[in-house]
């Protein structure tokens, strides 16, 4: 009998093997027809009247590549937003949560030691060391300028343009002196601190945050008032990098006004005597405060006589006017308000020098 693989009839003679040999060549393996790109149709999808006999079948390479190339345009697509982030965002600017420190602020009222010399301003200007001063914003002048590590020209002079006119408002604006406003001083400080400026204005307390002597000059206008509506001026302004995105300005100025009591208009016209203000304010500028012409005031230190220590002089300063003495002896150190060059008083109050005053 024939083997169960064999046709009944047997082997075809002449054909080792039978005829299987002869078309070995033209037998496709399983491997083979897997990886065909052709697909024979249904019966029912033949019957179609326009319908094809094979259709392309999705190849594992195809998918493979649609993949990657959706995966390339991702890669792109996300280069290209990093790219247009890195160039837009400014690395000098600092983050959004930075907020300004409170301003430490020092006041030192110095005590006369005799009584308060008195006369016409011009007289007690011509014979006191302001005699060479320079009157009102004339006095505050700017250094020679140069760049930074980190910030142009321009921007130091920005920053010291900036301070200066934070001196001119808080120190020489006749409204600002008197009482009368604090607007022009306002609107040119850091938001951050605009809170600790306004409970220095309605509250001044002495506890070094919230002394309204600090931030700026301001007289008691009941009390005093400006006799020569001119004020002399002299001192130095000084810039430096203090970190990668911050500019630094201090500036150290002696201001010295000619006041008299406020009579009102009534009685002759009294004497006038000089008061001296020597302040240190340091400013500190980011390149926001820069593009928005505000400044950020990290400490001020106050030197004002003649006055009378005791409390009450981190408020309204109180100056002691012509023929007035202090009720009480000056601190230890004897200071001049015109020495600039010197450190300020370390102590709460101090004895107005002998020199300071006009020699009459």
């Amino acid at each position: 009998m024939a083997g169960r693989g064999d046709p009944p009839e047997g082997t075809p003679e002449g054909l080792p093997g039978g005829g299987e040999d002869e078309y070995r060549s033209v037998v496709f393996d399983e491997a083979f027809v897997r990886a065909a790109r052709l697909q024979e149709f249904s019966a029912q999808e033949r019957m179609g009247e326009y319908a094809q006999p094979v259709r392309p079948r999705a190849s594992r390479e195809g998918r493979t590549g649609s993949r990657q190339a959706i995966l390339l345009v991702l890669l792109i697509l996300l280069a290209f937003g990093t790219a247009i982030y890195l160039g837009v965002r400014n690395p000098y600017l600092p983050p959004a949560d930075q907020r300004a420190e409170p301003l430490r602020t020092t006041v030192v009222p110095l005590a006369p030691q005799g009584a308060v010399p008195g006369g016409s301003p011009e007289q007690l200007f011509s014979h006191s060391p302001v005699a060479e001063y320079r009157t009102g914003a004339a006095g505050i002048n700017l250094p020679v300028v140069g760049r930074t590590s980190h910030f142009a020209e321009s921007q130091v002079v920005s920053a010291l343009s900036i301070a200066k006119d934070y001196l001119v408002a808080s120190s020489l604006d006749p409204d600002v002196l008197s009482g009368a406003s604090v607007r022009s001083v306002r609107l040119l400080l850091d938001p951050d601190q605009l809170a600790q400026f306004d409970r220095s204005v309605e509250s001044p307390a002495d506890d070094g945050r919230h002394a309204l002597a600090g931030w700026l000059v301001r007289f008691d206008p009941r009390q005093a008032v400006l006799a020569e509506p001119t004020t002399r001026v002299q001192g130095t302004l000084r810039f430096e990098e203090s970190a990668m995105d911050t500019l630094d300005v201090t500036a150290d100025h002696t201001y010295t006004y000619a006041l008299r009591p406020a009579t009102g208009g009534v009685g002759p016209v009294a004497a006038a005597s000089l008061f001296t203000v020597h302040r240190v304010v340091h400013f500190r500028f980011d390149r926001e405060d820069l593009r928005m012409h505000r400044a950020e005031l990290v400490a001020s230190t106050v030197e004002a006589g003649p006055q009378a220590c005791g409390p009450g002089s981190t408020g309204i300063l109180k100056p002691l006017l012509a023929g007035a003495r202090a009720p009480e002896a000056g601190g230890p150190a004897v200071t001049d308000p015109y020495a600039t060059t010197r450190p300020a008083a370390p102590s709460l109050c101090g004895a107005l020098a002998p020199s300071a005053q006009p020699s009459l």
